[in-house]
């Protein structure tokens, strides 16, 4: 008998650069996040899902590809990349719409939707005759219809040489409320859902470009969080003489260069440090407040009972931890991301999952859900089962280890490629090309401070994981680009000898 159980909407809600330590219901201190505690009371959320690379459009290539960036050929930001699974979806009868920030290249590029309405980066250039990648989204042309200059490095440096550097990327919006960019991303998807009229399946892409930097919440919200400790991290010495040559590079790129409004300082002091956190806990709850809305506009269209929202984010920040701000390193505050399923009907509440999940076993999910077949070239694993059922079957355990990937681009000078291989108690960051390495026993040492690579004692334990790590980079992308093997020829019988 035919199933008539309509297809679910699917929502897909991505944030830029948000740790998972930020939700309050996993155990996050000072963060304000009602909207998201619920969806991880009535839905699931893992809380070891990695990240394929710590940069935007890797991240999301293989999020929308369901490969590795081995793979997927995407390292930088600065790569075309097309999504290929929400195809499937249009093709599946799913009408497929993108609201915010995809990061795309070019930003405009299609990639499957039938409708976007792209806002990008915050922080991006506006000459539209200097700068290659300068681009007007929606967003700027609202500011543009309003009469507002956009807030950007060229504004504020300009108006505060001194102050902007300073800052570290903390500033106030200077605009009207409305106008913030997460804050209009998520009253354009309110206001998209309200006025739809179509009665086929949906698959919405909401991308927040927050909290990304610049760290730069409304005066409302950042006062709910000045009086918030947040406990601030402490760089010794020790750990910086102990991390790779390649950490001294990044953060001087990251103090020379003026990158999405940070003028950044590796010696930022407790109280430079406590303010970032503010900020970034204000972003934070700026979006929370939208996805709150986002809830209530799907309920007012009595889409709720038949939705499957999924959150995440392309992966974390720094944020000051290891002396290092923004992204471009495999620390765990960069690699581990949000990941939530929540679906009312379909998906039982459960407690958080510690499983190993890496971010892009999130396209299978939806191709699952969505009954659309999963191309088994896929180097990502479905959490379906696990969703609906509450278990992982026994023929699709979790993952045993979770592997990202980063090359050389304009602020990663140092070397050409690193590959992170972290399963449950070590963590490994190999530098193929020189003598530098990361080694974390994260039972002992969960905050990656001391870096076990020049320790004689555990010289074994680098070579087998080691050995683990590049046979399973050359067995995936062998597996997954590999043509189908031949069906093989019946041996030919010989005649028999006649006597």
């Amino acid at each position: 008998m035919a199933d008539l159980t309509p297809p679910p909407h699917i929502v897909l809600i991505i944030t830029d650069q948000q740790r998972l330590d930020t939700i309050a219901a996993l155990g996050a201190s000072g963060y304000q996040t009602p909207h998201l505690d619920r969806l991880c009371r009535e839905g699931v959320a893992f809380t070891q899902c990695h990240t394929p690379s710590p940069v935007c459009c890797a991240a999301r290539a293989s999020l929308f590809r369901g490969q590795y960036p081995h793979t997927t050929g995407v390292y930088t930001n600065f790569e075309p990349w097309s999504p290929t699974w929400v195809s499937s979806l249009a093709d599946a009868g799913y009408h497929c719409v993108n609201i915010g920030k995809m990061h795309t290249n070019p930003y405009d590029a299609p990639g499957g939707f039938h409708q976007r309405l792209v806002v990008e980066n915050k922080d991006r250039p506006l000459f539209l005759d200097e700068h290659p990648r300068a681009w007007h989204d929606e967003w700027d042309k609202a500011l543009r219809a309003r009469k507002r200059v956009k807030p950007s490095r060229y504004t504020r440096a300009a108006a505060d040489a001194a102050g902007f550097r300073d800052a570290l990327g903390c500033f106030t919006w200077e605009l009207d409320n409305d106008l913030h960019p997460d804050t209009f991303v998520g009253e354009t998807a309110c206001w998209w859902l309200r006025e739809r009229q179509a009665t086929s399946p949906l698959f919405l892409q909401i991308g927040f470009p927050g909290p990304h930097p610049p760290y730069d919440p409304t005066a409302e919200d950042l006062a709910r969080f000045a009086d918030t400790r947040f406990d601030v991290p402490q760089v010794s010495a020790d750990e910086l003489d102990m991390q790779p040559p390649l950490h001294a590079g990044i953060r001087g790129s990251m103090s020379t260069f003026n990158v999405d409004s940070v003028a950044w300082r590796p010696d930022a002091t407790p109280d430079d440090l406590l303010r970032l956190r503010r900020h970034y806990a204000a972003n934070v709850w700026m979006i929370d407040r939208q996805v709150g809305a986002i809830l209530q506009a799907l309920d007012d269209r009595g889409m709720s009972d038949n939705t499957v929202l999924l959150f995440c984010s392309d992966h974390g920040d720094a944020l000051g931890e290891h002396g290092h701000i923004q992204k471009w390193t495999m620390y765990d505050a960069v690699t581990r991301v949000p990941c939530i399923a929540w679906a009312p009907g379909r998906i039982p509440a459960t407690a958080p999952d510690d499983a190993l999940v890496q971010l892009h076993d999130l396209a299978p999910t939806v191709l699952d859900f969505a009954g659309v077949p999963v191309p088994a070239h896929w180097q990502s694993r479905s959490m379906h089962a696990r969703l609906t059922t509450g278990a992982w079957p026994a023929d699709a355990p979790p993952r045993e280890a979770v592997y990202a990937e980063l090359s050389r681009d304009h602020l990663q000078t140092a070397v050409e490629y690193v590959l992170m291989r972290r399963d449950r108690r070590w963590k490994l960051v190999l530098y193929p090309g020189t003598d530098d390495g990361e080694l974390y026993d994260l039972s002992s040492d969960p905050h990656e401070r001391h870096n076990l690579w020049r320790d004689p004692a555990h010289a074994g334990r680098i070579a087998d994981l080691k050995h683990e790590a590049l046979t399973w980079r050359t067995l995936s992308h062998h597996r997954a680009t590999r043509r189908p093997t031949p069906r093989p020829q019946q041996p030919m019988k010989l005649p028999s000898a006649k006597g």
